[in-house]
């Protein structure tokens, strides 16, 4: 046409088309042949028109419409096809496949044997480009240039590939039709599932399915952010001083050692920070592993021809994996075919809208034809989920190489602090406030001292120098004792502990949060199937027709009736009968066959599985694959948690027949007629009376009230299909809607299929109920089989007033109704996902805290609400887990009690922690403050080197040694605690400030009344008795810490210690270090060696602390909670000007430091200059990649990430979205 364009010229594949009138040809076994077997017109494509509709392995359909339209013109003698103009306007292949800016290196691959590099497959999705499928030379071409087999897969046996694909090999239309050049092993043959040296050319040019690693930060990097502080810097500066001004007076004298305390103190600050690091080197590596453990899963691939699993890690290019509903894709690729999948692109995209796919053969003729349009879409995108349908896709990038790495690669991971993180930095910040008050105001009286005192001070300009510069010493380290940094670090340490001893108790921490929370759960709500039973499914009895029944020989009575055995019911059924229940079963499933430990057996739903195995041993099915390859089924309905069954649609001589499954009752519901004359080969259907309809259902509440699952299964015939006046599905008319068909239907049959509680689960709902802790059962079973395993696994129970109802009834209560009936609720049958969303809700408006475990992809929105969210680590799909906050590895209910005990560890010890270190706290600013002001020459009796050591048995050691106790069952004994209640309970508050007084009483009275108490006399007896003062408060430290591993008011602080060598370990280093200080301290410590008597004065003074604990907990908290409020309350109105006061004249001073701490981080910061050039480059690139606005909380976990660690004590984030 005049003024425009011609249309573009590109290659395309017309191997595969055929004349509009061939027919298909019957299905052909080599479909499962290996590459290295596959040559020339044998190797079969989903593009192949000889394929029946189904794949016969995986039910993944296959488009029957791949053929020539008269649209298409040939040119002969030429290479190239021209398709008419569309809407759809493909670019040139070198437009379609240029590098874009910065990308180059991706596009060059030394010695690939393969026709395309990883730059040129990321064209396919960047963005998605139906160009760049066109200049790849379409499915044909994908698969010869990626040395793969659509239908087999790659092959097991492969290592490294020989030979070499070109790209004019893989996309010329010649060469495509030419044999293909396959895969060879160089070395020996590999057994399947050994991935040791396979794939060593593939992993090589396309990488594997992993993003690099973060860097971890090296010990110099968290030394520096350990020491980064405020307070040590200045206190750094200070002892420096201090050294300076000691080595001038020992030089101008000639002699002396006021050096020696500028250097203990740097070397305390040394120690300190040094403690600290190693403790955040260890927590990067621990919480790495636990990262690790945590992206890995397994996914279905096929190779050599058989479908697989292997570890998403084992995933490569070139590879066919399956799409089920549920799936998290973890890689780009193409779909090659299958039944209605849509996936949900929203978190890699920002594409809301669900997404349908359609197979690249039909893509491809659709282009050939020139009749494609840009809707068009088979590219599957790593990132995104599958909500709908089954398929295959064959995967194109992996890895850094793929739309999520890329994504990754650019993104940092900011670290979020748990909840009680967050209460405990608010803690600290409060008690570092009134630590920093009481040494400023110290300072200022120290001060006024000695100024006032400075007219008689006779010695020299550096001797008064060294004294003010001991009293600003004193006072910083006040403020260095004062602010609990320890906190946030025992949070730390209980929560790297308490995941890692989870984990190994089938408990994997996604959430780091869940893991506090769940200590305070009050209710929880789970899931039946699996969960509270063991989803080892067999089916024990059935009917066939309305009146034939078998039972298994070891099944107990289901019926009124004696029944036949499975033999003789199967044995006798006609061949028409058979064939129809075979096919229900066969064809109306997702399961299918594999390996599991080297045993065949039926991968899937365990229902399936159990049906299939009926069928195996029953009905004649001898293979699987075969039975499904042999039908021309046209349409899967996938199961629906709403409408609780799937259906199938297959060709039959005389037209279609519609098969469906699903919940015995429901399907009763939808059925009009039932088969007879089951055993004739005449039988018939006959018009289901009201008595056979009242039989069948009695069958089923038999089944039900024996804790069996009713499976129904239903048929009905079609002339032709989609049948006339059906309704079709808006985005696909060659497809009838369901729901519109699923009525008048004929009844085959049912079965009862029996799965076993899982061992320790009645014991488990026992020890919830003891713990205060409510557990309900919400399931998709039926009323009746809901609540025969509520009642055998001891949920219901006959003195409780509990409340079993149907998803449909309580979604139609009101909320006046609900706020009634919630309280005593205990089983929701046959629920849907949002009624257990709606429940959740409630639940958690009423103040509770809900934990709620799931395995389905619907099970998402209520995994997400709840507090803690249990997903089933083997029966849960991706989207499940993803939502989830605690993979439960074993699917097994006890487990939750596991998280249970755990989760109030972790409260208890960041509470006896906090316990500990406030009792320290408040006893060593207090003496330090009194001895300092009381003293002649403005001298604590605790020196700055000596309050550093204290520091460090309180804020890492004793951190270490109290957030490591690990749980015993009595702690489930006492009821949850509600979330209004405070950090510090009434019963710490006793404990706290009774030590507080034992300590300051008996350590003011050794220092002020000691001299006349001993008899001493002197200098060298007054040195010897600060050694005793501060000899005995570290020992009533080690001793109160005994104190603190209770926190009730139980008497036995030995409980379960010999199980924590931990806190065995850390006592002893402690106290090895504070008689190595008495012994060795020397000048350092500012220590006089002491005696034996005066050794003995130290430890009998500081030993009753343990006794005075009894008689502290012997008083009722009721006794003390009614004073304690009131003396609080009043000292906040007291207080409260006077804090003012010191916001305001401190609030300059925090401003300084918060700008000198800026300089800091930006000088910092430019020594990354050439890192950060590298990430703004790499966001550029993910930009490029057209991944539009990316919500990467919303993120599936598909690799495995190392969290970016930021400050010296890093909250790992184990959740990567």
């Amino acid at each position: 046409m005049a003024g425009q364009n011609p249309p573009p010229s590109i290659t395309v594949d017309t191997s595969m088309v055929t004349d509009s009138s061939s027919q298909q040809q019957p299905h052909s076994q080599t479909m499962l042949t290996p590459p290295s077997t596959a040559q020339g017109s044998d190797m079969l494509s989903p593009t192949t028109p000889t394929q029946s509709n189904f794949d016969g392995v995986t039910l993944h359909s296959r488009s029957p419409s791949m053929v020539a339209s008269e649209a298409t013109r040939f040119r002969s003698g030429s290479t190239n096809t021209y398709v008419q103009q569309t809407d759809l306007k493909l670019d040139p292949p070198e437009e379609a496949l240029r590098p874009d800016p910065g990308n180059e290196k991706d596009f060059q691959v030394e010695h690939n044997p393969f026709a395309f590099s990883p730059g040129q497959l990321n064209k396919l999705l960047n963005p998605k480009s139906l160009s760049a499928l066109a200049a790849l030379g379409g499915p044909r071409g994908l698969e010869r240039g990626l040395r793969t087999s659509f239908t087999a897969g790659l092959s097991i046996d492969e290592q490294r590939v020989e030979g070499q694909v070109t790209f004019d090999d893989a996309t010329s239309l010649d060469k495509q039709t030419a044999s293909p050049t396959s895969p060879e092993s160089s070395e020996g043959v590999l057994p399947a599932g050994d991935v040791k040296g396979q794939f060593e050319d593939r992993l090589r040019v396309f990488k594997d399915n992993r993003l690099p690693k973060r860097k971890p930060d090296g010990i110099l990097k968290l030394i520096w952010g350990a020491y980064n502080d405020k307070i040590l810097i200045l206190l750094s500066i200070a002892a420096a001083i201090s050294l300076a001004l000691g080595l001038y007076e020992t030089f101008s004298v000639g002699h002396g050692v006021q050096w020696v305390e500028g250097v203990a103190i740097i070397v305390a600050i040394t120690i300190v920070v040094t403690v600290g690091a190693a403790n955040d080197w260890q927590k990067e590596r621990q919480f790495a592993k636990l990262n690790a453990r945590k992206d890995d899963r397994e996914v279905m691939v096929i190779r050599s021809g058989r479908t697989i699993q292997v570890s998403v890690y084992d995933v490569t290019v070139g590879d066919i994996m399956h799409l089920e509903p549920g799936d998290a894709v973890s890689v780009d690729g193409i779909f090659l075919s299958g039944h209605g999948v849509k996936c949900d692109e929203s978190s890699a995209t920002g594409e809301s809208d669900q997404m349908k796919k359609t197979a690249v053969g039909e893509v491809w003729q659709q282009i050939q034809n020139g009749t494609a349009t840009r809707k068009l879409d088979p590219f599957i995108i790593s990132g995104s989920k599958v909500l709908e349908g089954v398929g295959t896709f064959v995967v194109t990038s992996v890895g850094v190489n793929s739309s999520y790495g890329k994504i990754m690669v650019s993104l940092q991971t900011e670290n979020e602090d748990t909840p009680l993180q967050v209460k405990l930095g608010r803690l600290a910040n409060w008690i570092g406030g009134l630590g920093s008050g009481a040494a400023v105001l110290l300072f200022f009286i120290l001060l006024i001292k000695f100024l006032a005192a400075l007219s008689g001070n006779e010695g020299n300009s550096a001797q008064k120098a060294s004294e003010f510069l001991d009293i600003l010493i004193v006072a910083i380290t006040v403020i260095v004792v004062a602010v609990p940094e320890g906190l946030p670090l025992a949070v730390t340490l209980a929560l790297a502990f308490a995941t890692t001893r989870m984990y190994k108790e089938n408990n994997l921490v996604r959430v780091l949060r869940a893991c506090e929370t769940m200590g305070n759960a009050t209710t929880i709500c789970s899931d039946k199937t699996g969960t509270l039973t063991q989803n080892k499914m067999t089916v024990v009895a059935g009917t066939i027709g309305v009146d034939q029944s078998f039972a298994a020989s070891n099944a107990q009575d289901t019926t009124e009736k004696p029944v036949a055995s499975f033999g003789a019911i199967f044995g006798n059924l006609s061949r028409k009968v058979k064939d129809l229940v075979r096919a229900s079963i066969a064809l109306n499933s997702t399961a299918f066959e594999g390996e599991e430990k080297g045993v065949p057996t039926f991968i899937g739903s365990k229902t399936e599985t159990a049906l299939l195995s009926m069928a195996k041993d029953n009905l004649g099915l001898d293979s699987l694959g075969a039975e499904r390859a042999n039908a021309n089924t046209v349409q899967l309905i996938p199961f629906d948690s709403k409408r609780k069954c799937m259906g199938v649609v297959y060709q039959t001589e005389g037209g279609y027949r519609l098969l469906v499954k699903g919940a015995a009752e429901i399907m009763l519901s939808k059925a009009s007629d039932a088969i007879s004359d089951i055993y004739s080969e005449d039988s018939t259907t006959k018009p289901m009376s009201t008595e056979d309809r009242e039989r069948l259902s009695r069958i089923i509440d038999e089944y039900a009230q024996h804790s069996l699952r009713t499976i129904g299964m239903l048929s009905k015939d079609f002339p032709q299909w989609p049948p006339a006046n059906a309704k079709r599905h808006e985005d696909d008319k060659n497809m009838a809607d369901f729901d519109d068909l699923f009525s008048d239907m004929t009844w085959v049959g049912l079965v009862g299929i029996h799965d076993p509680l899982r061992p320790g689960v009645i014991e488990a709902v026992n020890q919830c109920r003891k713990s205060g802790v409510v557990v309900r059962m919400v399931t998709g079973d039926n009323i009746t089989t809901a609540r025969a395993i509520a009642t055998e696994c001891g949920i219901l129970r006959a003195e409780d007033d509990a409340v079993v109802m149907e998803g449909p009834k309580f979604r139609q209560l009101n909320d006046e109704e609900m706020d009634n009936v919630i309280p005593r609720l205990r089983v929701l049958a046959r629920s849907s996902p949002e009624d257990k969303k709606i429940l959740v809700g409630k639940l958690k408006a009423k103040g509770e805290t809900v934990a709620v475990t799931g395995d389905g992809t619907n099970d998402g929105p209520a995994l997400k609400m709840a507090d803690v969210g249990f997903s089933m680590g083997i029966a849960g799909t991706e989207v499940a887990k993803e939502a989830s906050s605690i993979i439960l590895l074993d699917d097994n209910f006890a487990s939750t009690i596991t998280a249970l005990m755990w989760g109030r560890a972790v409260n208890d010890a960041v509470k006896k922690f906090l316990q500990f270190q406030i009792t320290v706290n408040i006893t060593a600013v207090i003496l330090t403050f009194i001895s300092s002001i009381a003293s002649s020459d403005n001298a604590s009796v605790l020196t700055a080197v000596q309050l550093l050591w204290v520091n460090l048995i309180m804020d890492t050691l004793a951190a270490l040694a109290l957030a490591t106790d690990p749980p015993t069952e009595k702690i489930l004994e006492r009821p949850p605690q509600p979330k209004s209640d405070p950090l510090i309970t009434h019963n710490m508050w006793k404990m706290i400030l009774g030590q507080a007084v034992y300590q300051l009483v008996v350590s003011l009275a050794l220092y002020f009344a000691g001299m006349t108490i001993f008899g001493y006399e002197g200098d060298v007896q007054r040195r010897q008795l600060d050694t005793v003062v501060f000899n005995t408060f570290v020992w009533m430290q080690i001793f109160n810490e005994f104190n603190n591993r209770r926190l009730d008011n139980k008497f036995n602080i030995f409980e379960g210690i010999q199980r924590n060598f931990w806190f065995i370990g850390i006592n002893c280093i402690m106290v090895g270090g504070q008689i190595m200080i008495i012994f060795v301290g020397g000048a350092a410590f500012r220590i006089e060696r002491i005696t034996g008597t005066q050794w003995a004065i130290s430890i009998l003074c500081a030993l009753p602390c343990l006794l005075w604990a009894v008689l502290i907990r012997c008083v009722p908290d009721k006794y003390f909670g009614g004073p304690f409020d009131a003396t609080v309350n009043f000292l906040t109105v007291v207080l409260r000007p006077v804090i003012a006061g010191f916001h305001f004249v401190l609030h300059p001073v925090a401003q300084l430091f918060r700008g000198i701490g800026r300089v800091t981080r930006r000088m910092f910061k430019k020594n990354k200059g050439v890192e950060e050039d590298e990430k703004v480059s790499a966001s550029d690139d993910a930009e490029k990649a057209g991944v539009g606005a990316v919500r990467h909380q919303a993120m599936p976990t598909v690799f495995s990430t190392e969290p970016t660690r930021t400050g010296p004590v890093p909250v790992p984030e184990v959740k990567i979205n």
